[in-house]
């Protein structure tokens, strides 16, 4: 068998390869419902992991290799998380706070600074590593920070600090 033949099967079994996910460097710091989202995710890919390979000889091969990545992916997410106490402070922002904020023409916005894989924008869960959430976090209630974006940076008030 010619070397190129050899590549080629070694190029087709990379194609059906799913990228594995990027961790991120940054400390992987969850709050204690974080961390329950994850264990959950982990088993709700072990259950559809089973029932793929349940399947035989009807297996969908790239099916289990995006399964087993992205188990892969939420176990280390897993292993890795530093749980944060609970934010019982309405003085200082804290992971697991809820920070209202105003910008300098008054529009208020509310959001709640939470671990990676916890993010959700459209439900105001920021990450607590983004831009907005390293800008806020550690801030006290009358404080102004900058919030540095990409859509130019803003100057923002923080008017309210609540508890998760």
């Amino acid at each position: 068998m010619s070397r190129a033949f050899v590549n080629e099967d070694n190029a087709a079994d990379q194609a059906n390869t799913p990228i594995e996910r990027h961790i991120s460097d940054q400390p992987n710091r969850v709050t204690a419902e974080g961390l329950a989202l994850l264990q959950s995710k982990v088993s709700e890919l072990q259950r559809q992991h089973s029932e793929e390979s349940a399947r035989g000889e009807q297996v969908d091969k790239q099916r289990i290799a995006e399964l087993e990545r992205d188990l892969r992916y939420f176990i280390q997410r897993v292993k890795t998380a530093q749980v944060v106490p609970p934010a019982t402070s309405t003085q200082e922002v804290q992971i697991g706070s809820w920070v209202t904020f105003a910008d300098e023409h008054g529009v208020e916005q509310r959001v709640q600074l939470v671990g990676e894989d916890q993010a959700d924008a459209a439900h105001g869960l920021i990450n607590w590593g983004s831009p907005l959430g390293r800008a806020l976090l550690g801030a006290q209630l009358g404080d102004e920070v900058l919030w540095v974006r990409p859509a130019g940076n803003l100057q923002v008030e923080i008017i309210r600090i609540e508890p998760a």
